[in-house]
C-alpha cells in the first residue's frame, strides 16, 4: 500500500513538474500576418491593402506582408482565402465582387466561409464617353439607346464586375438594352471609350479623374450616394433622374470563418483606429477611396442585405458565367 501511495506521489510530482515547464503558448500575432489582395497591383484593392498592412505592423508588433492573387473577377484571390487556417495569419481585403461572383459563376466559396472583420470604404463608379461622341448628358444616352435599341456599345472591366451591374440597374431603370463589351480591367476598359471601340464605359472612379479633367473623357453620371469631390458637375444617378440606382465599389477587411473573436476584435480596433487618421484618409481620397469604417457586426448586417440585393440585379439582367 506504501508502495503505491508513493508511486501515485511521485508520478503527480512529475506531472506538476511537467505543467510548471510547458512553455506558454504564445499571444496572436506571433508571426508574419499576410493580407490578400484579389486583384492586380496598381488598383484600389492593391492601394488599400497596402497601406492597411503598412500601418497595421506597428500597431501588431509583426510583419505584414500583401500577396496579389488576381484572376476571375477576384474569385481566385477570394477563394484562396476562404479556406485558408482560421489562426489571424491570412486575411483579404475584399471588394464588392465577393458578395457578387457567387451568383454569377461557380465560385469556390460562399459568403459564410467569411468573417466579418471591417468595412473600409466605397467609391463610385463613372459611365463615360469620348467628347465627340454625341452623347452629352445620361438623358441624351437614354434617348439614342431608345431609338437605336441593342446597338449602343458599353466597355466594363469585365462579366460581373461592379462596373457592369451599375449599366445593368441603368438599364432596367430605364428600360433600355446596351451591348455589354467586358475588358480585362479598368485600364482597357477606359480605354476603349476614349479609343471610340465602345460607345461609352463604365469604370471604377479611381485612376480617371485625370483623363476627365484633362477633357479626354467625359464624364456623364457617377453611380456613388453624392456628389464625389474631385468631380463636382459631375451628377449623382438621382440628380440625373434615374432614382434608386446607387452602386459603389465597396471594399471590406475579411477574415477566414472560424478565426476567434479575440482576432477579430482586435484587428478591427486596430484597423478602426488607422482609418481615423487624417494622412490615411488624404491618402484614399487621392486615390479616389472614401473612408467609411463599419465594425464586425455592422459588416455582416450589410453583407446580409447586400447578398440578396445584388443576386436579385444578377438574375433580372440574366448575367451567368457557366
Amino acid at each position: 500500500m506504501r508502495v503505491l501511495q508513493w508511486m501515485m506521489t511521485g508520478i503527480a510530482a512529475v506531472a506538476l513538474l511537467a505543467i510548471g515547464q510547458a512553455p506558454a503558448r504564445a499571444e496572436w500575432p506571433e508571426r508574419t500576418i499576410m493580407i490578400i489582395a484579389h486583384f492586380a497591383p496598381g488598383g484600389s484593392n492593391d492601394l488599400l491593402a497596402r497601406l492597411i498592412a503598412s500601418e497595421l505592423a506597428p500597431a501588431l508588433k509583426q510583419n505584414v506582408i500583401v500577396e496579389n492573387r488576381p484572376g476571375a473577377n477576384g474569385n481566385i484571390g477570394l477563394t484562396y482565402a476562404a479556406h485558408a487556417a482560421p489562426d489571424g495569419y491570412t486575411l483579404v481585403v475584399a471588394s464588392g465582387v465577393v458578395e457578387i461572383n457567387p451568383s454569377i459563376r461557380k465560385s469556390g466559396y460562399e459568403m459564410k466561409d467569411f468573417a466579418p472583420v471591417a468595412f473600409l470604404g466605397a467609391s463610385p463608379n463613372v459611365i463615360l464617353t469620348r467628347p465627340d461622341s454625341g452623347i452629352a448628358t445620361v438623358k441624351d444616352l437614354i434617348a439614342k439607346a431608345k431609338a437605336e435599341p441593342g446597338k449602343i456599345t458599353y466597355s466594363s472591366p469585365g462579366v460581373g464586375s461592379v462596373s457592369q451591374l451599375a449599366v445593368e440597374l441603368l438599364e432596367l431603370r430605364t428600360e433600355t438594352k446596351l451591348i455589354h463589351v467586358p475588358f480585362q480591367g479598368a485600364a482597357p476598359a477606359a480605354q476603349a471609350a476614349m479609343a471610340g471601340t465602345t460607345d461609352i464605359g463604365s469604370v471604377n472612379v479611381a485612376g480617371l479623374i485625370g483623363f476627365i479633367q484633362s477633357g479626354r473623357l467625359k464624364a456623364l453620371v457617377q453611380t456613388g450616394a453624392k456628389r464625389w469631390p474631385d468631380l463636382p458637375d459631375v451628377p449623382t444617378m438621382q440628380e440625373a433622374g434615374i432614382p434608386d440606382a446607387v452602386v459603389e465599389t465597396t471594399q471590406m477587411l475579411l477574415a477566414p470563418a472560424g478565426t476567434s473573436q479575440p482576432i477579430i476584435d482586435r484587428l478591427a480596433k486596430e484597423v478602426k483606429t488607422i482609418l481615423a487618421k487624417p494622412d490615411v484618409r488624404a491618402k484614399m481620397l487621392k486615390a479616389s477611396f472614401a473612408v467609411e469604417y463599419e465594425g464586425p457586426e455592422q459588416l455582416k448586417a450589410r453583407i446580409a442585405r447586400e447578398v440578396p440585393m445584388w443576386k436579385d440585379l444578377v438574375d433580372r439582367a440574366g448575367i451567368k458565367i457557366n
